[in-house]
């Protein structure tokens, strides 16, 4: 499978050059057992480590929280609504973070307008590149069903926008931050196994039963499996645990501890997470992991969740959709809307009040600083 990036405009480079050939990189590193596909990555790194789809739950849906202004109602309104029953911005959001590529197809109103941008599953899209690497159409499979989808319209606008992530050894695709976090939710997901073995076999290694009738006897074939079945349904499991054992003559139950190494085991899981939530760069502490104290409490952590990880996307996806939309909108800008996060009130207040008590500032300068626009009356 491969990945392929930004469309190359038919225009030349400034300065009157020639673009130069793009060549595909290394793909994703692949860590020991970890899985090669991307769907199967999505698999064992999202749907079944709790870490990693908590922490992309989080930045995606803050994402699509963040209040949105922009010049054109219509492109707002556009941007903001759902399409096939999800938030547009929180499925690129996503789709970034897996997989460090997005694909939005703009669908034609029938007017020569935009009716309704539609994001695509990343894995189904390929790229139709020219003798020079740039992508001229992409290519959505879906089985054994290929569509073709021209990188531009008849009118050389974009019909296609892909958005994808830095990747500093690939020109053609993103790189999503799976990859880097995939030895640690390798990691967590063995911890998680094994425990759950632990919990299988009474929350403890169930020891050793030794057969020793003092002449050197063995148990016959018959005799083994017959005892081995009797022990795993009347004493394996959870709900057995404690439970007396009756012994015939004969068989000593020895039983065995948990070994240092055993005992770190939560210790190791909970190092894992930890590198999880930091891949996707929530911190620790908002995903409820013990023994992080980077932030001093739980709305300091919140706000750098904010700064650090959801603004920033944010703001790349809506930059990217508005050059995009530039030529069907009058004004195609984009952009959060800082006064309305919940998250940052504390930051705006404390703007607001340096800027009130800046007395060498004109009453213009200052509401220039505070994102006002020029207005009458007494105050601010």
């Amino acid at each position: 499978m491969k990945w392929f990036g930004r469309k190359g405009l038919a225009e030349p480079a400034p300065g009157g050059g020639r673009r130069p050939a793009l060549s595909a990189g290394s793909g994703m590193t692949v860590l020991g057992t970890w899985p090669t596909g991307y769907e199967a990555q999505v698999r064992a790194g999202y749907l079944e480590n709790a870490i990693a789809q908590r922490a992309v739950r989080m930045v995606a849906e803050g994402v699509a929280a963040a209040p949105i202004v922009g010049g054109d109602p219509q492109l707002v309104r556009l941007v903001t609504r759902r399409s096939a029953g999800q938030v547009l911005t929180e499925t690129i959001a996503a789709q970034l973070l897996l997989h460090g590529n997005a694909f939005v197809q703009l669908l034609d109103d029938g007017r020569g307008g935009v009716g309704e941008l539609y994001a695509l599953r990343p894995e189904r899209v390929s790229v139709e590149a020219d003798a020079s690497g740039w992508p001229v159409a992409f290519r959505y499979r879906v089985g054994a069903q290929v569509q073709r989808l021209p990188a531009e319209d008849a009118a050389g606008r974009p019909a296609v926008v892909h958005l994808r992530a830095f990747h500093p050894l690939d020109d053609h695709y993103g790189l999503g931050c799976l990859g880097a976090a995939a030895g640690a939710i390798a990691v967590h997901n063995a911890a998680a196994r094994w425990n759950k073995a632990l919990l299988d076999n009474a929350a403890r290694p169930s020891g050793a039963l030794v057969y020793d009738p003092g002449d050197g006897a063995v148990l016959s074939r018959d005799q083994f499996e017959r005892l081995r079945a009797e022990m795993e349904a009347g004493f394996a499991g959870a709900a057995n645990a404690g439970r007396p054992m009756l012994l015939e003559g004969g068989l000593k139950w020895q039983a065995m501890s948990l070994t240092p190494a055993d005992m770190d085991f939560n210790g190791l899981k909970a190092q894992a997470a930890r590198e999880i939530a930091l891949a996707f760069g929530v911190p620790p502490m908002l995903l409820g992991l013990p023994g992080d104290n980077t932030y001093a409490n739980y709305r300091e952590a919140n706000r750098a969740l904010w700064r650090l990880a959801i603004l920033p996307l944010a703001e790349r996806i809506l930059a990217e959709l508005a050059q995009a939309l530039g030529g069907r909108f009058a004004d195609a800008s984009l952009a959060v809307d800082l006064d309305r996060v919940p998250a940052l009130a504390e930051d705006r207040e404390r703007l607001w009040n340096q800027v009130r008590d800046a007395d060498f500032l004109t009453r213009e300068e200052k509401r220039a600083m505070v994102g006002v626009g020029p207005g009458s009356g007494e105050g601010l």
